[in-house]
């Protein structure tokens, strides 16, 4: 049992990331139990697959799944075979080399841009073998970098491009949504994300060959089991021509994502307030550095800052102490024993001093104050 002081403490805590639903949701998944009872994939999912369509404004296909990694996962081997490498910057959660390494092609470990924290073509270009097939630029933080130049460099080199959205649902390129143009480009709804559907996760293409691909893998493959399903009909006798999974979202998530849509424009809002609010307080504080972003484009999933002169995780356990939790995107895959390949200076260098900063919709003003006076008072000392 915990103390009454350890409860009081844990209640404090000012979160780094959270989830942000109430009753709307509750009532939208009690919707779908109390409906037809087909908890599974149906008609709920095409439902959101339409929404987030129409949200993009583009004539696209978007397939839903029920991670950010099968979306991932999926995508991959919609484009490659079995040893096909694949350029990756390293500083990005483990999900994104598992998806690779998952389809059986080879995630190959490049450095990242520090300026926009996005995969540096310099170095990527370093590493391209006949075997590189495609490459999957990080939106870290919600920013997508320079595309423009991924794209050329992509047509440069005959390479498929996977863009890992996870973090930037909503952000805007050149006057266009994240999604609504590109190759491949894969979303999360994981619980922490721009939008949640609890889990979830999706794939949006205009390859038509890309999307059967995909439909049918998150099935276990089976041929145009979707259109059945969305029919509210099964499929008992069919054919199967590729390796699938369980990687279907099912109805009870869609309705959780079909609220959560309805909701973004607050939620973008918050996110982009709170942002400019910790760019504005933490500017001209000694020993932080704040990366320069345009918060009227992005939309930060995470506000991640560098501390300087290897103080890092001694402001990490002062925000602690201060109930302010706080986290550090990303350990650096390359140094992972499954994926060691050699040493990114650059990459982990970034990585010592990197710290993310508490950023949700449901941050207050009040808590956002609390984590600035805090990190003031430290670098005072």
């Amino acid at each position: 049992m915990y103390s009454t002081k350890k409860i009081i403490a844990m209640t404090r805590k000012i979160r780094v990331s959270k989830s942000v639903l109430n009753n709307e949701e509750a009532k939208a998944v009690s919707r779908v139990i109390s409906g037809d009872g087909y908890l599974g994939m149906g008609k709920e999912v095409q439902k959101f697959e339409e929404d987030l369509k129409k949200f993009l404004g583009a004539k696209r296909k978007v397939i839903c799944v029920n991670t950010g990694t099968a979306a991932l996962h999926l995508a991959v081997a919609s484009v490659t075979k079995p040893g096909d490498e694949i350029l990756v910057q390293s500083l990005t959660y483990v999900a994104s080399f598992q998806a690779i390494s998952g389809a059986s092609a080879v995630p190959i470990a490049c450095e990242v841009d520090p300026t926009t924290m996005t995969i540096d073509l310099q170095d990527a270009e370093k590493r391209i073998t006949d075997k590189t097939k495609a490459i999957m630029p990080i939106h870290y933080a919600g920013d997508p970098g320079n595309l423009d130049e991924i794209y050329k460099f992509a047509k440069k080199h005959n390479l498929r491009v996977i863009e890992d959205a996870a973090h930037a649902f909503g952000t805007i390129y050149k006057r266009k949504l994240i999604g609504s143009f590109g190759d491949i480009v894969c979303f999360s709804f994981d619980g922490i994300k721009n939008i949640t559907s609890g889990e979830g996760g999706a794939i949006v293409t205009a390859d038509l060959k890309v999307a059967q691909y995909v439909k049918d893998g998150r099935l276990l493959g089976v041929h145009k089991d979707t259109e059945r399903r969305y029919k509210g009909l099964r499929s008992w006798k069919f054919d199967v021509t590729h390796q699938g999974y369980r990687y279907h979202m099912s109805n009870l998530c869609a309705a959780i994502g079909r609220v959560q849509l309805r909701k973004f424009s607050s939620f973008k809002k918050n996110r982009q307030y709170l942002a400019e609010r910790y760019v504005e307080f933490l500017k001209n504080i000694d020993g932080v550095e704040i990366f320069k972003k345009n918060y009227n484009n992005i939309v930060p999933h995470i506000f991640s800052i560098k501390v300087m002169n290897g103080r890092r995780d001694k402001l990490m356990q002062y925000l602690n102490d201060s109930h302010v939790e706080c986290g550090i995107h990303y350990y650096p895959n390359h140094l992972l024993s499954y994926y060691k390949s050699g040493i990114l200076p650059v990459t982990e260098d970034i990585y010592n001093q990197l710290l993310t900063l508490p950023l949700h919709p449901n941050l207050t003003r009040a808590q956002q104050d609390t984590v600035i006076s805090s990190i003031r008072k430290f670098c005072k000392k």
